[in-house]
């Protein structure tokens, strides 16, 4: 199977490859470095021509507005260079509980991403993840203001970047669900006890205070972005990933 990924040189993305190339597919590598750039469409017919699979793990480069139209753009030419190149199965990385929080306008922008892939020509996966735990100390900085990191307690479920890719690949190299498939770590916490975790186990000299009010997640109400029903559960545990 041809698989072409798109983002392939990315966190999630490399691994995919690894994994395709290593069941004896054929992944293929896609980025700005390569030549395609899914914004202005360079590249991008050329390099989707005749995949049987076309995996879309790009990501908008901020979180604010500017985000729904890089997944709005970037989504009508992913899709319309598939069409044309005959791909069979389109495959995007998404976000668990996405469409249940309005007041993010990034989650509004996976949530539009989504929408485009459901709408179009081509029979799709969506892979929504929870939160990577290899993003929980960028979590911690965005809220930092000297020795004091402010976390609200919204509960989170993180997963590691490698049972993220794991199920992509999986995905990617079986028939299209025309659905979705949620994925997340084996256990819950709420943000705050979670820095507090990270931070034991990694002392930097900061401490974590309690506030629903700081950061992005602030805007997340109850446990809407952990896994329901038929989530699959991921092996890997924080601590484990941790040390």
């Amino acid at each position: 199977m041809k698989c072409a990924v798109i983002g392939g040189t990315g966190l999630i993305g490399s691994q995919v490859v690894k994994k395709l190339n290593a069941a004896g597919h054929e992944a293929v590598p896609l980025s700005l470095s390569t030549g395609v750039d899914v914004i202005t469409g360079q590249g991008l017919e050329e390099a989707v021509a005749g995949a049987d699979v076309v995996i879309n793990l790009t990501n908008s480069p901020t979180f604010d507005e500017a985000a729904l139209t890089f997944f709005q753009t970037s989504m009508d030419n992913i899709l319309a260079a598939s069409h044309k190149g005959g791909v069979g199965h389109v495959v995007i990385l998404s976000i668990v509980g996405t469409d249940q929080v309005p007041d993010l306008v990034y989650y509004r922008a996976k949530t539009l991403q989504e929408n485009i892939l459901k709408a179009g020509p081509i029979p799709y996966s969506i892979v929504r993840a929870t939160q990577f735990m290899e993003f929980i100390d960028a979590v911690l900085s965005s809220t930092t203001e000297g020795d004091t990191v402010r976390l609200p307690s919204t509960p989170i479920q993180p997963i590691a970047a490698q049972d993220v890719s794991d199920t992509v690949a999986e995905v990617a190299a079986r028939s299209p669900l025309n659905s979705t498939r949620n994925i997340a770590g084996p256990d819950v916490f709420s943000l705050d006890e979670l820095g507090r975790i990270t931070l034991n186990t990694h002392p930097d000299g900061r401490t974590v205070v309690t506030d629903d009010t700081a950061g992005m997640f602030a805007a997340v109400h109850g446990d809407v972005i952990t896994a329901k029903g038929d989530a699959r559960i991921a092996p890997t545990h924080y601590s484990d990933w941790l040390s």
